[in-house]
């Protein structure tokens, strides 16, 4: 496969620009009125957000397996309106709706860039249970983490830019301080330094990114599918929740 990340700044800030379509959220309102769902209960009585499992398909699914309504994700941790979509759908989507086992939730990475290569496997890289925390906490540090590739002298630009492909992910993490940051949630520096040098895990999310260009067309983050269909002009949680509520009707 091969590999759809660039390297140097200049690079990342170019496909920083072309993150997410239109991400207008002020298109529809919030169905804060709408009726309330039948609730499916989780297993021993506790939640359906604490069920985590891996995919075949290489995402990572939150939820009750068997929800009528199944949402995707492709979202790139280099994007601000996956960011934003983080900050203000996420809650609402967890509390209302994949709590109810109604809707489960999958996110599969869509990578665009080194940088978002590092946090994607870093993210991935404990495994199931933590994966959503840790992607909606770099989510939330986003700007921080990447601003230092803003700030990066030009002898360091030159040095990363010079490196094979995959050498750059392990050094685009360091220089952005995102291996310090999984260390200090529960990623040993040890093993947040293999999972950035897992080949076949990164060819997985290369595949990923792959299937979501063939076969779902996705042109921008975040996109989203219900029920294994292309959510259209859906970049917000606005934009979004209608059409979940329509597949629960």
């Amino acid at each position: 496969m091969k590999a759809v990340f660039t390297g140097g700044v200049a690079a990342l800030a170019l496909a920083l620009a072309g993150c997410g379509g239109d991400a207008d959220t002020n298109g529809t309102a919030s169905l804060n009125n709408a009726a309330p769902l039948e609730q499916i209960a989780a297993p021993n009585g506790g939640s359906w957000t604490d069920v985590v499992e891996a995919t075949p398909e290489g995402g990572f699914r939150m939820g009750n397996p068997d929800a009528p309504v199944k949402l995707v994700e492709f979202g790139s941790m280099t994007c601000s309106h996956c960011a934003a979509f983080a900050e203000e759908g996420i809650p609402q989507l967890e509390n209302t709706y994949v709590k109810s086992g109604q809707v489960s939730l999958e996110f599969r990475n869509y990578v665009r860039d080194g940088a978002d290569m590092a946090a994607s496997l870093l993210a991935r890289c404990n495994g199931a249970t933590p994966f959503f925390k840790l992607t909606d906490q770099m989510f939330a540090a986003q700007e921080e983490w990447l601003g230092r590739a803003s700030t990066m002298d030009q002898a360091t630009q030159q040095r990363l830019g010079s490196l094979p492909p995959q050498q750059q992910i392990g050094e685009y993490a360091r220089a952005l301080g995102l291996v310090d940051f999984v260390k200090m949630r529960g990623v040993p520096e040890g093993k947040a330094n293999s999972c950035l040098a897992d080949k076949a895990a990164l060819d997985k999310l290369i595949e990923i990114q792959n299937v979501a260009n063939t076969e779902y067309r996705i042109s921008g983050t975040p996109a989203f599918l219900i029920n294994g269909n292309v959510v259209p002009d859906a970049a917000s949680w606005q934009q979004l929740e209608p059409a979940l509520r329509a597949a629960l009707d």
